[in-house]
């Protein structure tokens, strides 16, 4: 009898390497024109923006956003009664505009909260800015669950909150302490020391100093969060504006005033004028291009990928992992302007 033999095993498959991607192309192929079509895309649909004001009245708020946007673009300047009480409790009042600047077109919504710190007893006044915010996750998730969604979701969505400090020159209140902890979770919280000019160079930047170390005894986080950097340089950058210019010790105006042959914005003083845009005289001009020239689109990706997905994965899990049941959420704020 012939011996059996036993059959060749087979060899281990041996796992292919990457193929190189040779750089040196032999041609011009053209994909760097993404960057162009791109842009294109973004000039024809345009893009949303929405930011929220929150802080005492009298603080300069609606000045401030207007001077951001160089238009008159605040709840105050579209439809301002003066007779107008102060709100008993904290309201949310959304002012939409369209800006068009070279050609590219940004849907602004102003989301103000007149009434929030104002009151003698502010316990829990940040609850109904926290639920507005959520409750734009809310229509937004709804949007995104349904079987035929639309193809461009609006959004509502609170992108970015400037958070106004009183330049007391002391310390933090207990309200401002809350109303970060407990909102810095949902929603990008940059905080504005409003007009600035009532205190020294010497009584700013001691001001800002403990400002900065409240906010981290207490483990408030601001944006940039740490956290969110993406690499080296993004920590860089960031770094250097957490430690330095946070937070912006700023002057509003929509005046303009005639200096050394110029027209500035300013506010004019017994002493000379103040003016927005000059560095020497405040901060206005590094929070403009912080949020507008340099973080924008970062504070719209971090609202979608942080503070949206967190808020998704909640509702998603408390659901059984099932779209949100439709309810119905509260349209009195006119948060679709």
């Amino acid at each position: 009898m012939s011996e059996l033999v036993p059959e060749p095993r087979p060899k281990p498959a041996v796992p292919m390497k990457p193929v190189g991607i040779n750089s040196n192309l032999l041609g011009y192929i053209g994909i760097d024109t993404i960057i162009e079509q791109m842009r294109k895309k973004t000039m024809k649909t345009g893009f949303d923006f929405n930011i929220m004001v929150v802080g005492q009245s009298g603080l300069g708020k609606s000045t401030l956003v207007n001077t951001l946007f160089k238009s008159q673009v605040s709840r105050k300047a579209s439809s301002w009664n003066r007779e107008e009480k102060i709100p008993k409790t904290v309201e949310i009042k959304a002012i939409g505009h369209v800006i068009e600047e070279g050609g590219v077109k940004m849907k602004l919504t102003v989301i103000d909260t007149p009434g929030f710190g104002d009151q003698i007893n502010n316990e829990n006044c940040w609850e109904p800015i926290e639920k507005y915010i959520n409750e734009q996750y809310e229509k937004f998730l709804k949007e995104e669950v349904n079987i035929a969604r639309k193809k461009r979701i609006p959004d509502t969505r609170v992108h970015c909150c400037l958070y106004f400090i009183s330049p007391t020159g002391h310390s933090l209140r207990p309200l401002d302490l809350e109303f970060m902890k407990h909102l810095s979770k949902v929603v990008n919280i940059i905080p504005v020391i409003a007009k600035a000019d009532t205190m020294t160079l010497e009584e700013k930047s001691e001001f800002k100093q403990r400002v900065r170390k409240e906010l981290e005894v207490n483990g408030i986080e601001f944006y940039p969060q740490k956290e969110f950097d993406e690499d080296l340089e993004d920590k860089t950058e960031n770094d250097k504006i957490r430690q330095e210019s946070m937070p912006f010790a700023v002057v509003g105006s929509d005046k303009e005033y005639q200096v050394n042959g110029k027209r500035v914005l300013g506010r004019k003083t017994p002493w000379g004028i103040i003016e927005v845009e000059n560095l020497n005289h405040c901060e206005f001009a590094l929070l403009r291009d912080f949020v507008i020239r340099t973080h924008l689109q970062d504070l719209k990706e971090v609202t979608h990928n942080i503070h949206y997905e967190t808020y998704r994965a909640k509702r998603l899990n408390d659901n059984g992992g099932l779209p949100p049941v439709s309810v119905d959420t509260e349209e009195s704020h006119d948060s679709n302007p």
